[in-house]
């Protein structure tokens, strides 16, 4: 089993920076995929980043590539997600996420940190 816990979203300006963290409890944390998915109101949920156990491989979603970037530390259990040049359309809610590298779905989530971009 795995817990995520959020935190560092908030009220941010356009083109301005946030960085959200995401601390696990787990002694397992480290062999997952870790992930982040955002949900827009109205919208439906959507991929941002995601990043392999050893922390190298990165994927991102076409819109925040060259402004996001994922990372993890596993010895602290915590994942990441630098945001830099944010827009006001990266407004949402972010979720931390991590499965199972053989799974294809999410299999935790987090409970989600709020990140609004004023233009």
């Amino acid at each position: 089993q795995v817990q995520l816990v959020e935190s560092g979203g908030g009220l941010v300006q356009a083109g301005g920076s946030l960085r959200l963290s995401c601390a696990a409890s787990g002694r397992t944390f480290s062999r997952y995929v870790m992930g982040w998915v955002r949900q827009a109101p109205g919208k439906e949920r959507e991929f941002v980043a995601d990043i392999s156990w050893s922390g190298g491989n990165p994927h991102y979603r076409d819109s925040v590539k060259g402004r996001f970037t994922i990372s993890r530390d596993n010895a602290k259990n915590t994942v990441y997600l630098q945001m830099n040049g944010l827009k006001a359309e990266d407004t949402a809610v972010y979720y931390c996420t991590a499965r199972d590298p053989s799974a294809t779905i999410w299999d935790y989530w987090g409970q989600g940190t709020q990140v609004t971009v004023s233009s």
